[in-house]
């Protein structure tokens, strides 16, 4: 079978950015170690699907094998997972690509928002991080239009209301748990919990949906309070996090889900501090994790206790089977953002973007555009 000319250097290059080791490539392709160190050297080339499903394998287009020298990669937005004295995290690869499918979206958004002369969300930059916590808080209250908690409901009911009201100030919010489609490339949430792109036109908070579904909630206003002090960032939402705009974030967070004035008085020191999770989860109506995590912020419980606490729920989260899965085409207005859905339906349908771009937008195909616009979406 004919070789595929490709450049040698690239293939250590994609295996290696892929977090791939010799032998575990040489299994998935079914070639012995020896065939693929003879490719990477230059002893020999695979064939041209080979090379094909070497480029599948490592997660890269398979012209990128054809390149002369690697692309840059740089991504446009900072790595705020530090801890302590530790520099950034190394990101890997399902973050990376992960990043590259949200601007890209973020960036058609942001064209579009230019083209219908759209001003710019007025909420971004809108705090300082010289500025006191209540005082944000307050702020993000006012715009979103909502009271100190809830009157009813669940916190899910709670969840889905402030989507809704953060993506009415022209912030896209998203949601995923794995790459693209990809159920085998499911993301880690030791890496990352969340990301925010503080754009003008284009403010996107994405929200890492491998996570337990409790702890989004406070995901979710960690990255609001990113967007509100009109910086973007890559976040872990760890507790033991140094940085001063992480530690604020978190701040904002808790205060914004369960004021302290308001929780304080009713927290009692029992035997079991968890006794307090469920009546506190129901007064706010908010998760019992983010009850818990208040109860850190304010010292009462240790950081221990906490981590212990999240450990349970995320075993628990990961061994309960699924009870049942939505339709693909039901999931999209929440995993691509429902606002940037809308535009990419109405400029679609209207003939003035590609069925085909649509598709690449958000993942649904052509002859189901229609009915997904008028079912999902209202238009």
């Amino acid at each position: 079978m004919a070789q595929a000319l490709i450049n040698s250097r690239m293939l250590s290059w994609a295996r290696e950015r892929a977090g791939l080791s010799v032998p575990a490539l040489a299994g998935k392709l079914k070639q012995s170690e020896e065939k693929i160190y003879a490719w990477e050297v230059g002893e020999d080339r695979p064939t041209f699907r080979q090379a094909q499903l070497f480029a599948h394998h490592a997660h890269v287009p398979f012209g990128y094998l054809f390149l002369r020298e690697p692309p840059q990669e740089d991504l446009p937005i900072p790595d705020l997972r530090t801890v302590g004295d530790h520099g950034p995290r190394e990101i890997s690869l399902d973050l990376k690509d992960v990043l590259r499918d949200v601007l890209r979206r973020q960036q058609w958004y942001s064209d579009y928002q230019r083209a219908m002369d759209e001003p710019p969300a007025a909420v971004v930059g809108r705090a300082k991080v010289s500025m006191p916590v209540a005082e944000i808080v307050a702020d993000m209250r006012h715009w979103l239009e909502v009271q100190h908690h809830p009157e009813r409901g669940s916190w899910k009911d709670y969840f889905r209301d402030l989507v809704r009201r953060i993506e009415r100030l022209g912030i896209l919010v998203m949601r995923s748990g794995m790459v693209g489609n990809n159920t085998r490339r499911l993301l880690s949430v030791e890496e990352f919990r969340g990301f925010a792109i503080a754009d003008d036109l284009a403010p996107v908070i994405f929200i890492n949906a491998a996570d337990v579904p409790e702890a989004r909630l406070f995901t979710l206003l960690h990255e609001l309070a990113h967007i509100w002090l009109g910086e973007s960032g890559i976040s872990d939402v760890d507790p033991a996090n140094r940085r001063r705009t992480e530690r604020l974030c978190n701040a904002v967070a808790a205060e914004f889900l369960v004021p302290e004035g308001e929780f304080t008085p009713l927290w009692y020191s029992t035997e079991r501090w968890e006794d307090n999770l469920p009546p506190l989860a129901a007064h706010f109506h908010v998760s019992q994790w983010v009850i818990a995590r208040r109860a850190l912020e304010l010292g009462k419980i240790t950081e221990s206790e906490y981590r212990r606490y999240v450990t349970k729920r995320l075993k628990a989260h990961r061994e309960r089977k699924q009870q049942g899965k939505a339709s693909f085409t039901r999931a999209v207005p929440g995993r691509v953002s429902r606002r940037l859905a809308q535009a990419v339906a109405s400029e679609a349908l209207s003939g003035r973007l590609l069925l085909r771009d649509a598709y690449h937008l958000i993942g649904v195909r052509p002859h189901r555009l229609k009915e997904f616009a008028r079912k999902e979406l209202g238009l």
